[in-house]
């Protein structure tokens, strides 16, 4: 009887479909509603969150090398289904997800009788959309040359967006790099501030209604980085492939497929509060893991004497002092950046990391990507762009011991750059190494797509604090917003926690920190990788109290679970995370005010916790508190200051 009732229902809904030329996609709590049109031929798609319009009547459709699925469109049928998924994470901001969602295939032929399906996937919060291209006759590759996707918000959103950058500009050509500011409350319509447009994840405020965030997942040596281009005044963001200046010039902007072509995922993350777009797991919900792992990846935490000390760190000694200071702080590793072949050598380096594993401490190596894509004249070169010389490389790597590799300066998002990424994985597995991508793209679901994909840059990261006063002065606006963009879809290499009033290794010149202790050790939670790499410096174990060490001691970097508390990009930021049975929640404070907080964390209900706290010579305190029956916390943080509560399991 079951069988037949839904049988019923969905030869009632085909009917219904055939005569209104409209489908309507549900999400399994009804709140979240997709609805798809064939319009005289071509395929549009809008989406309403509580009865409420979020994206107006957006475009769908491909134009290929074996035809254009972008008009002329008939609707053929449609097929829905209950999706149910549960899958466990080890580099995430969760461990375990729970998925459902209602999927639906729609098929359109176009006039050569070609099949175009758009396969949606929308759950209590996110919508997912991809296509699958099958061809009537015998044809076993294609060319999509372009998509027609775009995204129309309502025209009274604004946009928290961060600009694409033209190829081959910035230091020695390296851009785009992603690593642009971001736009604030901006109206729709502005121009960008290179003319094409604006990078994954792009995250619009819906007047008083709500967020939405877009992004893609699902990305890898099939297809190229897609990315929105410019929008106008009404709303609508078509979406772009690569730039063809990128990769120095080389290869396509089309993406070369097999048929039946499937492309990525694009995905839409909606809510009435930004809790939906903290917490959102889509971007690993709807792909599934490439190959097993060779080994059980390590995770954790890693000093990083070039972040402060910079290339005149790279030397035998320095290191050893990195090395020391990462097994004081109990942490997992150390990075050793560019110029190690050079000014330390290959034998030294096999001893320095037999001296860290003395110490319980592991390595972790820098790698220029090579190749024709970059001028960059770091090195080691010339060890990962070709599959003989990588391999040759990650053999010798595996047999000293180095247990994984940042690796830098790549060329662009066309479908060979996305091939490289992949084949660097790949390879890496072989060998029992972790890869940290810089200078690089979005990450897009890799980390459970590669098991062995630690984390990517994809941002204006803290290098840039130690670089100019104005990334120093903006640090903390911009710590507020990342976690609602850049954050929110995938690991990001931030490299957080300065303690150091001048960011140099002597203090007597560079950068001034503007941000509070309690700040500085707030990001440490606030910001995700799975591997974080500090800010500290070997002077910070002497210069803080014994309170501030054993936080950073302690502190996890991989989570099982993650809540949006309060926050609004700009201003203030509130998360909370949890590893195992003790929680650590994160408070920013963007702003050049004081901020008064009353915090409501029913997890934390009626416990003793620890709070460090910014005292008013800016440095952190500590003093225990106590929440109220229902979770209650009042919080005073200072300008650009913040504050981090850790709640021990054994104290309530």
């Amino acid at each position: 009887m079951k069988n037949l009732i839904t049988l019923t229902i969905a030869l009632f809904t085909f009917c219904t479909t055939q005569a209104s030329n409209s489908i309507a996609v549900e999400s399994p709590d009804a709140n979240l509603e997709v609805k798809i049109e064939n319009r005289e031929g071509q395929i549009f798609y809008s989406v309403y969150l509580n009865k409420k319009i979020f994206l107006e009547n957006s475009p769908l459709g491909l134009k290929t090398s074996i035809g254009d699925f972008s008009r002329g469109m008939s609707y053929v049928s449609h097929h829905q289904q209950r999706i149910q998924d549960s899958y466990d994470l080890d580099r995430a901001k969760v461990s375990h997800v729970d998925y459902e969602a209602t999927e639906c295939s729609s098929e359109f032929v176009n006039s050569n009788k070609d099949t175009l399906q758009v396969i949606f996937r929308v759950s209590n919060n996110d919508v997912a959309f991809s296509y699958k291209l099958i061809a009537k006759d015998r044809n076993t590759m294609v060319i999509i040359n372009e998509e027609a996707t775009g995204f129309d918000l309502p025209d009274y959103s604004t946009t928290f967006i961060t600009h694409q950058a033209t190829p081959m500009i910035g230091w020695e050509q390296t851009k785009p790099s992603y690593e642009e500011e971001y736009t604030y409350d901006e109206p729709m319509g502005m121009p960008s501030k290179y003319g094409v447009g604006y990078t994954f994840p792009a995250l619009f405020k819906v007047g008083d209604d709500g967020w939405v965030l877009i992004s893609e997942t699902g990305v890898d040596s099939r297809y190229v980085g897609s990315r929105l281009g410019d929008g106008t005044k009404e709303g609508f963001y078509p979406l772009e492939f690569p730039q063809s200046g990128e990769n120095n010039g080389m290869d396509g902007t089309y993406a070369a497929m097999a048929m039946p072509a499937r492309t990525p995922w694009r995905t839409i993350t909606l809510g009435e509060t930004l809790k939906p777009i903290v917490e959102s797991t889509v971007m690993f919900d709807v792909v599934k893991p490439l190959y097993e792992p060779s080994m059980d990846y390590k995770m954790g935490r890693a000093t990083w004497s070039w972040i402060v000390w910079q290339d005149q760190s790279i030397n035998y000694d320095d290191q050893v002092e990195y090395i020391d200071l990462a097994a004081d702080l109990n942490f997992e590793y150390v990075l050793i950046d560019n110029w190690w072949d050079r000014n330390i050598g290959r034998e030294r380096m096999e001893e320095l990391v037999k001296y860290a594993n003395s110490k319980n401490v592991d390595v972790l190596l820098w790698y220029n990507s090579n190749g024709y894509w970059n001028n960059a004249p770091q090195t080691p070169q010339d060890c990962m762009n070709t599959a003989p010389a990588r391999k040759k490389e990650m053999e010798w790597l595996q047999r000293n011991g180095v247990k994984g590799l940042k690796i830098d300066f790549f060329g662009g998002d066309k479908q060979a750059t996305m091939k490289l990424y992949e084949d660097i994985l790949t390879d890496a597995n072989e060998y029992g190494l972790g890869i940290t991508f810089h200078g690089c793209t979005l990450p897009r679901g890799w980390q459970r797509m590669f098991p062995n994909y630690v984390t990517s840059e994809a941002v204006l990261a803290s290098e840039n604090l130690i670089f100019t006063q104005d990334a120093s002065d903006k640090h903390a606006h911009y710590a507020t917003i990342l976690p609602f963009t850049r954050n929110a879809v995938g690991a990001m290499d931030f490299a957080p926690v300065f303690l150091n009033e001048r960011l140099t290794r002597t203090q007597e010149g560079g950068s001034i920190r503007r941000t509070t202790d309690a700040f500085e050790l707030a990001t440490g939670v606030l910001y995700f990788s799975p591997i974080q790499h500090f800010g500290l410096t070997p002077n910070n174990l002497n210069e803080q109290p014994e309170y501030v060490l054993d936080i950073i001691r302690e502190m996890p970097s991989v989570w099982d679970e993650t809540v949006f508390v309060e926050g609004y990009p700009g201003k203030y930021a509130v998360l909370a995370r949890r590893k195992g049975e003790k929680w650590y929640v994160a408070a920013v404070n963007g702003e050049k005010d004081t901020k008064k907080l009353n915090l409501h964390l029913p997890m934390l209900h009626g416990q003793k916790v620890k709070l460090i706290y910014d005292k008013e010579d800016r440095s952190a305190g500590e003093k225990v508190v106590k929440l109220d029956n229902k979770g209650g916390v009042k919080l005073t943080l200072l300008p650009e200051g913040g504050a981090l509560i850790v709640a021990e399991k054994s104290e309530r």
